[in-house]
C-alpha cells in the first residue's frame, strides 16, 4: 500500500466510525426521550404524593398516576408551580419545588404546607450530588421525617439543627455539612416561598 494511502486510512476509519456512533448516539435519545420524560414526571408525582403523606408504596406506576392525578392540581403562578392537594373538595396543602446550594452540588426537592402555613407536612429530595452513606442520607426516611407535621415558628428560622441543644433537626452523624447546607436552604427560601402564596391566594389564614 502506498504511503500516502496508508496515512490516509486510519484517518478516514475513524470519521467513519466516529459518524456512525454518533448517529447511534441521536437515535438511541431520540427513541427513549419519551420513556425518560415519562420516568422523571413520575418521579415528581411520587415526590408530591410522599410530602403529602400520601403512601403509594405498594401501587404500580399507572395507580401512582392516577393517583396524583385525582387528588393534586397543579397551578403555575408567577414563576411558581403549585401542587395543590384536595381531598373531599377540601384544601389540604401545598407543595412546592425548593432548591439550593449543599455540599457538592444542588440538591432539589419539595416541600409541602398546611394551607394556614402553620406546619410543613412533609419534605423530599428528587437529586442531590452528597456523597453515598454520609450526605446522600438525606434520602432516608429516618431524615425526612423529622419534618413530617413540624410546626412552623413566628419568625423565619424554620429550623435548627441539633435537638440536644433546642434544635428541632437531628443533623445526619457524619454529614454535618449536607445536613447544615439542607437547613440553610429551608430558612432561606421558605420566607419568600410563603410570602409568595400569600400573595397568589394560596395561603388559609386568619
Amino acid at each position: 500500500m502506498p504511503k500516502k494511502k496508508r496515512i490516509l486510512f486510519p484517518v478516514v476509519f475513524m470519521i467513519a466510525v466516529t459518524v456512525v456512533f454518533t448517529f447511534l448516539l441521536a437515535y438511541i435519545n431520540e427513541v427513549t426521550q419519551a420513556t425518560i420524560e415519562e420516568q422523571e414526571a413520575l418521579r415528581v408525582e411520587k415526590s408530591i404524593l410522599y410530602v403529602f403523606g400520601i403512601d403509594v408504596s405498594d401501587l404500580d406506576d399507572e395507580k401512582i398516576h392516577n393517583k396524583f392525578t385525582d387528588l393534586i392540581e397543579i397551578s403555575d403562578q408567577n414563576d411558581q408551580r403549585y401542587y395543590i392537594y384536595k381531598a373531599n373538595n377540601q384544601v389540604m396543602g401545598y407543595a412546592v419545588q425548593i432548591s439550593g446550594k449543599g455540599l457538592w452540588g444542588t440538591i432539589t426537592g419539595h416541600i409541602a404546607f398546611s394551607p394556614d402555613h402553620e406546619k410543613i407536612l412533609g419534605v423530599n429530595f428528587v437529586s442531590h450530588s452528597e456523597t453515598p452513606g454520609l450526605g446522600g442520607r438525606i434520602d432516608e426516611d429516618d431524615y425526612k421525617n423529622q419534618f413530617r407535621n413540624l410546626s412552623l415558628p413566628e419568625n423565619d428560622v424554620f429550623f435548627v439543627n441539633n435537638k440536644d441543644t433546642g434544635g428541632n433537626i437531628d443533623a445526619i452523624s457524619g454529614a454535618t455539612l449536607t445536613s447544615k447546607a439542607v437547613i440553610d436552604i429551608y430558612n432561606n427560601k421558605l420566607p419568600e416561598i410563603l410570602e409568595q402564596a400569600r400573595k397568589v391566594g394560596y395561603y388559609e389564614g386568619n
